[in-house]
């Protein structure tokens, strides 16, 4: 299976990483053709107005909301959870807008904040998760079709909508590939 990585900045060599380790080939994405030959993509955590700026930049933007709008399965973590969300608090515009979500952004605070939690998460691991959280967005409000995945101190985390994922945390910065797995096992097949 091919996954893409959307590849302007951030965790992009961690998510690579964890995609061979499962015996999938990554693609790195940074140009509309890059598109047409991958099964899923992921939109990796880092900076997400800078992201934002690259996805217009280089006309990434359209071509990419339309794909996962027909059904690309698409997973974004921390930028790539705010990349997704309809509703961005204290800011105006939107990126990508097509996750029913509101989020807020460094809802834990600075980079001197960040934190790990070990969760059980049902729907993706019997046992306990590492969730590493830096500088995270957490989800203030979720349409009634998007289903909550995991809350931390009553916040909401992770969710998933049809073929869209997304998490305030880093799974790609843990040896455990359970979410991985879960992104390919949920919304691929």
């Amino acid at each position: 299976m091919k996954i893409g990585v959307l590849s302007f900045q951030g965790g992009v060599i961690e998510h690579i990483n964890q995609i061979k380790a499962l015996g999938h080939t990554p693609i790195e994405v940074n140009k509309a053709s890059n598109l047409d030959n991958i099964d899923g993509i992921i939109l990796p955590g880092g900076e997400s107005t800078t992201i934002g700026k690259l996805l217009n930049i280089t006309g990434l933007m359209n071509p990419l909301r339309e794909k996962i709008k027909q059904g690309l399965p698409t997973w974004g973590t921390c930028a790539g959870m705010i990349l997704l969300a309809k509703d961005i608090e204290s800011q105006d515009e939107s990126y990508l807008g097509i996750l029913d979500v509101n989020v807020r952004r460094n809802a834990f605070g600075t980079q001197l904040d960040s934190f790990k939690s070990y969760k059980i998460i049902k729907e993706v691991s019997d046992n306990e998760i590492e969730l590493v959280f830096i500088r995270a967005p957490i989800i203030t409000k979720a349409g009634n079709n998007v289903k909550t995945l995991c809350k931390i101190n009553d916040n909401i985390v992770a969710v998933k909508h049809k073929n869209i994922l997304a998490t305030s945390f880093h799974p790609e910065l843990t040896n455990n590939t359970s979410f991985l797995e879960y992104f390919i096992s949920s919304t691929m097949y």
